[in-house]
């Protein structure tokens, strides 16, 4: 509990890390044996520190073993201000992440690779999220025709899909806003809840959407990673479905470790409105994709933009086929089959 809110924890904190990480390490060891590992991929448990005692148990699994590891990271301590004060510095510079020989590290963009070499002096391979873009982008099945309906959006009104998490660097207000400016008749839909950093932001925006005058439906009730069905009945739609009927997705973010919704939106063929965080602006953006961009603020050209989009059914068309094509270029499945290869070839010293 004083890991992360206090410049001192208490000796109580610490034996507790000890003892959870001596016995996840056991099992990991276990598990190492009994499946007879020749190589370890780590998905982000040693970048962030949501699990301190996995990532210790992890550092150390490695230096005893000196099993061939790859460590793919997603975001770093380093970038949440959340992380930025507390009692865990021993911690985080051992195993957030650590830097054994026999680890290859993998990022997804150039300012966490640039980061991880300025601070730990590890190089890396950078390996963006990809999706099934070699293949037709995927169409609606009757399960979600009625969904639009399930929001309550009328036929006359303009979907307007926020596929994130309700936090505050995501900077929904921004999109409340463009509805409001768009004066045109709209729904703001919310696919996601708050996730593990509370509810304040959540209960800010609720206020400013009643302040706006918006029509927005939080929906994290009926979505999920998968379709379903409540303990009543009802459909439980799947985060893919979220897109079908959706008109447009809004993505004002302010910081994004790459932009999962960002690529989501173009495998769906939707026109986005967005902010030019940084990483979008380094990675992203001189791939050559067509978005209605704007910097820290909603301008009137991008209401303008936006409103011209909605009712030209023939350039969002257009501009969501150049978005596939340069997608699957870049960001498909191929591309990251590519990178595998060179990651467990450096591995394992094949190549």
């Amino acid at each position: 509990a004083d890991l992360f809110d206090d410049y001192i924890r208490s000796r109580e904190t610490s034996a507790t890390i000890e003892k959870l990480k001596n016995h996840l390490k056991r099992h990991l060891h276990e598990f190492v044996r009994q499946f007879d590992l020749d190589l370890i991929i780590i998905e982000n448990a040693m970048a962030i520190p949501m699990n301190v005692p996995l990532g210790l148990a992890l550092t150390e699994l490695i230096a005893e073993t000196d099993l061939p590891t790859i460590g793919h990271h997603h975001d770093f301590a380093w970038e949440r201000s959340r992380f930025s004060v507390g009692a865990a510095d021993d911690y985080l510079r051992a195993a957030f992440p650590a830097t054994l020989h026999s680890i290859i590290h993998a990022v997804i963009n150039s300012f966490g690779q640039r980061q991880l070499a300025l601070r730990t002096g590890a190089s890396s391979i950078i390996v963006p999220n990809v999706m099934d873009f070699e293949a037709p982008s995927p169409v609606a099945d009757d399960y979600v025709s009625d969904l639009r309906d399930r929001l309550g959006i009328r036929p006359d009104e303009y979907f307007l899909l926020q596929p994130t998490r309700v936090v505050p660097r995501k900077r929904i207000e921004r999109a409340v806003e463009l509805a409001k400016r768009l004066e045109m008749p709209c729904t703001l839909v919310i696919s996601h809840g708050s996730g593990d950093e509370g509810t304040e932001y959540h209960h800010f925006l609720e206020e400013y959407i009643e302040s706006m005058g918006v029509r927005t439906v939080f929906a994290s009730d009926i979505f999920d990673g998968v379709r379903g069905r409540t303990t009543d009945g009802q459909k439980i739609y799947s985060l893919a479905d979220a897109h079908y009927p959706a008109d447009l997705v809004t993505y004002p973010s302010s910081i994004e470790g790459f932009g999962n919704a960002f690529l989501e939106a173009v495998y769906y063929r939707k026109p986005i409105v967005m902010s030019c965080y940084d990483i979008y602006k380094v990675d992203i953006r001189p791939k050559g994709f067509e978005v209605i961009e704007f910097e820290d603020y909603i301008t009137e050209d991008t209401v303008r933009r936006t409103r011209s989009l909605l009712t030209n059914p023939d350039q969002v068309e257009k501009m969501v086929t150049h978005n596939y094509e340069v997608a699957s270029h870049h960001y498909s499945y191929r591309n990251l089959e590519i990178l595998l290869d060179a990651l467990v070839s450096l591995s394992l010293g094949t190549f």
